[in-house]
């Protein structure tokens, strides 16, 4: 059975792997080591855990009491198609409604996705507070070509 619990130390290279995969397929941007440890530190990152195996990552960004952001969802191969992915949403949802930040944010090339999880396509500049801490230092800044996503929660 797959849990969904906070990230350890232990689980940065895995989490890196998995990240590292999408990274290479341009899915996402690539995570260092470090940041993932800090993420981990922060208690801002959660995985997919079965047999002592990680089969999925995703992290929390909080910008200000408003809006939170998913990031680094992904899960591996041998993991897709039984629902880890939408554990782990689940799970960020829950985390950011323990917080009372009212909106969570994703930036997807995963739109069908995303609305099955509830959210909603809304534009990237409702979002002022993502675009100028991120967005603004992306190599695809002014062509960007992910959708953004909210869910009220």
């Amino acid at each position: 059975m797959v849990t969904i619990r906070k990230a350890r130390h232990g689980d940065i290279e895995a989490i890196y792997t998995i990240v590292y995969d999408y990274a290479l397929q341009g899915l996402m941007l690539h995570r260092t080591r470090e940041a993932i440890q800090q993420e981990i530190e922060a208690e801002a990152m959660f995985v997919a855990e079965e047999a002592s195996s990680i089969y999925g990552v995703a992290g929390i960004t909080v910008f200000d009491p408003s809006l939170a952001e998913i990031r680094s969802l992904a899960v591996n191969k041998s993991g897709q198609g039984k629902g880890i992915g939408r554990k782990l949403v689940a799970r960020i949802v829950e985390e950011t409604k323990q917080r009372r930040i009212e909106k969570l944010l994703s930036l997807t090339y995963q739109v069908p996705f995303f609305e099955k999880c509830g959210f909603h396509i809304t534009q990237k500049e409702t979002m002022p507070q993502k675009v100028w801490k991120d967005c603004i230092h992306c190599a695809k800044f002014t062509n960007c070509d992910e959708v953004a996503m909210v869910v009220y929660v």
